[in-house]
């Protein structure tokens, strides 16, 4: 009976590429492909620029690489990731007005997708959570080594790998979007199978609501303690004043970071969501097509904050106009640092807060 039960719900919903004889047939118009193939294009230009000159960055410096900075090279790499292994696939299928490569290249897509978006969701968790405890617990930051910094990178990759690599084992699938010309998570299980509907709540728990969970209570608990140290911290001398400012200036940085890749996924999370639980076609298709391109944007941000605050802390100094001028400021200046000076601060002048 229970086997016969089963059978029925599997088969009482269709997926929407199954509807079909050709699920890669782009179902947007011709003008509308060709516009979000513009789009990512643009998008993708500029991410992989600025991760990739993060890297480079990186790579070219000298010295050993701090703990804070391990995280956000590790960022800028999920980030680089995405852009070049994901983004020529949906322009070259979008200018062609479908999708070109068959089954294995959309699972290939997917996996890559999934992989490198969940690798930042969860590098930004761990970025949170050292913000979190350097904020409201100050002896963390007396022993946190970069060998410590390397495991939690390792769980990172291997969090990651495993959770994209499942549906390419049987638990979950990738599949085409209803517009054609991309490939995510196959979120219309849900409706298929028990199974199905396992793998994507699992999904969006351990790969969206947790982390995101772990984001925001690290930032709210950082607000409070904040507010409530703020008298503490001015009966301190300046080096410990400093010291703090700087911290939070940081702390702003990484909240900037975290809302950014938020902001561009939260709305690809519900549309998933609502198609996987919600009755067939509630999403239109053109609607559809909106919360995907706005997440495949999330990997351009965290350059531009990057380099943003670097230049605010710049023109602070005295006028943008003679920032700007100061070429020897620019050829030194990294995506991945804001500097900032401690006036008060012996015996350096000057002191480099690494994110």
């Amino acid at each position: 009976m229970g086997i016969m039960e089963n059978a029925t719900q599997t088969h009482s919903y269709i997926p929407h590429y199954l509807l079909r004889d050709d699920p890669f047939a782009s179902k947007l118009s011709k003008e509308a492909d060709i516009v979000a193939a513009f789009y990512i294009c643009i998008i993708g230009i500029m991410s992989a620029t600025g991760n990739g000159y993060v890297i480079y960055m990186t790579i070219k410096r000298k010295t050993k690489l701090k703990p804070p900075e391990l995280m956000t090279v590790n960022l800028a790499i999920f980030d680089f990731g995405i852009s070049v292994t994901g983004k020529p696939f949906f322009i070259v299928s979008s200018f062609s007005h479908r999708w070109l490569f068959g089954w294995e290249g959309c699972r290939f897509y997917g996996w890559a997708g999934f992989f490198f978006g969940c690798g930042s969701l969860i590098t930004m968790t761990m970025v949170s959570l050292d913000r979190y405890l350097k904020i409201c617990h100050l002896r963390y930051g007396t022993w946190l080594k970069r060998h410590h910094v390397f495991f939690y990178l390792a769980f990172v990759w291997v969090y990651a790998a495993f959770w994209a690599t499942m549906p390419l084992v049987g638990w979950g699938n990738y599949a085409p979007e209803p517009f054609g010309t991309s490939c995510t998570l196959d979120w219309w299980l849900a409706q298929a199978s028990v199974s199905g509907q396992s793998f994507v709540l699992a999904i969006l728990f351990f790969c969206l609501i947790f982390p995101t969970f772990i984001i925001v209570f690290s930032y709210v608990m950082i607000i409070f303690k904040v507010k409530s140290s703020t008298k503490e911290v001015s009966h301190f001398d300046t080096r410990i004043k400093n010291s703090h400012t700087l911290e939070m200036k940081l702390t702003k940085v990484a909240m900037l970071i975290c809302a950014g890749f938020l902001i561009a996924w939260i709305p690809y999370a519900v549309v998933s969501v609502v198609s996987a639980f919600g009755e067939p076609d509630t999403v239109p298709i053109p609607v559809s097509v909106i919360p995907t391109l706005l997440a495949k944007s999330s990997a351009m941000y965290n350059p531009i904050i990057y380099q943003v605050v670097d230049l605010k802390k710049s023109c602070s100094k005295s006028t943008c106009f003679k920032a700007q001028k100061n070429h020897r400021h620019f050829r030194k200046s990294r995506f991945y640092t804001i500097s900032g000076l401690l006036k008060d601060t012996p015996p350096a002048r000057q002191a480099h807060v690494e994110m």
